[in-house]
């Protein structure tokens, strides 16, 4: 019989690798920023919010905040030289605007990230309180940027159009949602299961609308495909993995 541990070992793993790769989703729009010499209409705010995420759940894993999280950290410290990186790129081929929102933003987080690290261990004390205060934080932020897709799927709504919501980057993210639910629940971990039970209700009304548009909305995809003039709308989704992505 699968002890309890063992089990959350190998459903938090899984989710380290479903978590991975939607880390490495955003390669194409960096491989074409690259390519092009130029950030044109992508904006880098998915990116600096993630970068925000991934501190925090780095830090809610650490011993002294919540024991035995190991997987929460090593998902979120890959995940955060990620979206480094992908601030970097975007730092090089962006405008001196670009730079100056990119150095700004994460200055600001460092300083943010500092304040709650000096808050919580020295003046809260026992791992209890500690993952209290941390894990509300990294619920907040997790719940807005699962809520984010939102904007897409009004859009997706508006042009009767599936072209703006990738189908495999839905999936992913509801299959993350699902595994991070299972980690929290397998040994319970409530600030681990209310922003991913979020992530799951997302991703099922992502996933539902996409099926719903894509059957009755291809007549209007096709006629906004053959129109010559008109250059189609370059949006992101916000791609904001760990076990709450994270």
């Amino acid at each position: 019989m699968v002890s309890a541990d063992l089990a959350r070992f190998i459903v938090g793993v899984i989710g380290n690798v479903i978590s991975f790769g939607l880390f490495l989703s955003p390669l194409p729009t960096f491989y074409q920023i690259i390519k092009k010499k130029s950030v044109e209409e992508f904006k880098p705010d998915p990116y600096i919010a993630t970068v925000l995420n991934c501190m925090f759940w780095v830090f809610y894993g650490m011993p002294f905040v919540h024991p035995d999280s190991m997987l929460v950290i090593t998902i979120n410290s890959v995940g955060l030289v990620l979206e480094m990186v992908y601030l970097t790129i975007f730092f090089i081929f962006a405008d001196y605007r670009g730079r100056t929102k990119v150095c700004i933003s994460i200055l600001i987080e460092l300083i943010f990230v500092s304040i709650v690290i000096h808050i919580t261990t020295l003046a809260l004390h026992g791992t209890k309180n500690r993952s209290l205060l941390v894990g509300i934080i990294c619920d907040i932020f997790n719940v807005l940027m699962y809520v984010s897709p939102l904007t897409i799927m009004k859009k997706v709504i508006q042009t009767r159009s599936v072209k703006y919501m990738p189908f495999t980057l839905s999936l992913a993210n509801f299959f993350n949602g699902c595994i991070w639910t299972s980690y929290a629940l397998i040994k319970f971990d409530i600030y681990i299961l209310i922003c991913n039970s979020i992530g799951v209700v997302s991703g099922v009304l992502q996933l539902f609308i996409y099926a719903y548009y894509s059957i009755t909305g291809s007549k209007e995809e096709e006629i906004i495909e053959k129109e010559p003039t008109k250059e189609p709308t370059k949006l992101q989704l916000s791609v904001v993995e760990g076990p709450c992505k994270v």
